[in-house]
Formats: structure tokens, sequence, C-alpha cells
């Protein structure tokens, strides 16, 4: 009974407040605070302002939100475990497949890594005929200023 009280209120402010803001000529403004205005007479006529009240003073519906708050960890638990091993059931399950194949199997020095010098590409490319004609002007220009 109280909560209703109080929406009707807020409604009712929220309407002076829309007429005053439309005698100053700011008819969209005025539109939109009638429209905010009106959501908690909405409510109340809905039930669901009541729903709300029998709500949050019920033990069983506390008791429902903890156990939905239980099944929320559990749910993001198993999301970060199944992330950590790589992916989905079905993708653990095709790797496992593909890695049953002999032909899928990955030659042993190409599973090696290379730490070498060879893996690093050369200091400096070796120029080409065109482009460096491409970039000689490039160069006279930083050469200008320094760079």
């Amino acid at each position: 009974m109280i909560a209703e009280t109080v929406c009707s209120a807020v409604s009712a402010a929220g309407l002076g407040i829309a007429v005053i803001t439309a005698y100053r000529k700011r008819y969209l403004t005025a539109v939109r605070i009638a429209a905010y205005a009106l959501v908690p007479i909405g409510l109340v006529m809905t039930g669901v302002v009541e729903w709300l009240a029998d709500t949050a003073f019920s033990p069983t519906a506390w008791a429902g939100f903890g156990v939905l708050g239980v099944a929320w960890v559990l749910f993001m638990t198993t999301r970060a475990v199944e992330r950590r091993r790589g992916g989905t059931r079905k993708e653990r399950r095709a790797a496992a497949r593909a890695a049953d194949r002999p032909e899928a199997a990955a030659p042993a020095a190409a599973s090696a890594p290379s730490l070498g010098q060879g893996s690093r590409p050369a200091s400096r490319p070796a120029p080409a005929s065109r482009g460096e004609d491409d970039f000689s002007d490039i160069e006279a220009i930083l050469k200008k200023h320094g760079i």
C-alpha cells in the first residue's frame, strides 16, 4: 500500500515538472519527462510493484535468489575451466581424433623449435633495381632534415 502511494506521488511530481518544462517551450524535454513520470504508475497498475514488495519480504524468494547465485557461480567456473583446457568438448574430441590419425602427425624435425641465427632475417635486404629508384628521393628528404 505504501509503495503504491509513493509511486503515485512520484508520477504526479514528474508530470508537474513536465508541465513546467512545457510552459518554458521545451516540448521535447517535457515529453521525455512525462514518459519517465508515467513509468512508476504503470508499474503499480500492472501489479509489478506488489509482486516486488511480496518478493522482497519472502524468505523463499531470497533462498531462490541464493540458488540462482550458486548456479551462476558454477556455470562461470565451468566456463573458466573449459577455456583453460582449450575449447569446448567438441573441439577437444576433434583434436583427439586428429592426433590419432598417423597422416596428421607432424614430422619430428618440424616440431623442434629453431633457435639459431638462420631464422632471423638479414640485416639489410638486397636492393631491387626498381625499389632503389623509389626510395632514393625519400632518403634525400630524410637526409636533408637530419633524420
